[in-house]
C-alpha cells in the first residue's frame, strides 16, 4: 500500500484510490474488505462520486461491479449524483465513458439536483452524444418499468407507463 494511504481508514483509502484511478489499491481493499462501498465522507460524496467526477474510469468500473454499490448516491453540498458529477467532464471522450458506464449500471437520470436540474439539464452546450445516452437510457428504463407492471386484472389501460412520458 502506497505511503500517501497509511493510517488512513479503508474507507479513507477507498475514496483516495476514486480520486487518483489507484486500480492496485482499489483491488486491495476489495481482496480485504472491511470497508464500506457507499461511504460518504463530511460532503456526502462517496468513491462513485469521486471517480465519476476525476474521471477515474478504471476504479469507475471496479466500484460499479460491487454488488452493494449505489449508483445514485446524493451528495450534501449539491445534492448531486455521480451522473450529474459526470456529465461536467471537461473531455468528451472521457465524459462519454463516464456517463455510459453509470447509465449502463442504471443510474437515474430523473434525479434533481438542489437546482431542481437533472443530468441533462447540465450538459455543457447541448452535448448531442451525452444526451443521446441518457435519451436511450430513459427509454430503456420505461421498457423496464412496463415489463414489470402487473396486469392480471385484464382491465384495458393498465400498465401503459405513460406517467414516465417526457
Amino acid at each position: 500500500m502506497s505511503d500517501d494511504n497509511q493510517g488512513a481508514s479503508k474507507n479513507e483509502q477507498l475514496l483516495a484510490a476514486a480520486r487518483e484511478d489507484n486500480e492496485d489499491l482499489i483491488l486491495e481493499l476489495f481482496e480485504e474488505g472491511g470497508f464500506d462501498i457507499n461511504y460518504q465522507d463530511g460532503l456526502g460524496n462517496t468513491a462513485l462520486h469521486y471517480a465519476a467526477s476525476h474521471g477515474s474510469t478504471i476504479v469507475l468500473e471496479h466500484i460499479l461491479e460491487h454488488e452493494e454499490c449505489d449508483v445514485d448516491p446524493i451528495n450534501r453540498l449539491e445534492r448531486a449524483t455521480p451522473l450529474h458529477l459526470a456529465v461536467r467532464l471537461d473531455d468528451p471522450e472521457l465524459r462519454k465513458e463516464v456517463v455510459d458506464s453509470l447509465l449502463e449500471a442504471g443510474a437515474d437520470t430523473y434525479i434533481k439536483d438542489k437546482n431542481g436540474d437533472t443530468a441533462a439539464d447540465l450538459v455543457s452546450g447541448g452535448d448531442p452524444e451525452i444526451l443521446e445516452l441518457i435519451r436511450k437510457a430513459r427509454a430503456q428504463a420505461s421498457i423496464a418499468r412496463e415489463d414489470v407492471v402487473d396486469d392480471d386484472d385484464d382491465e384495458p389501460g393498465s400498465g401503459t407507463g405513460s406517467e414516465y412520458e417526457d
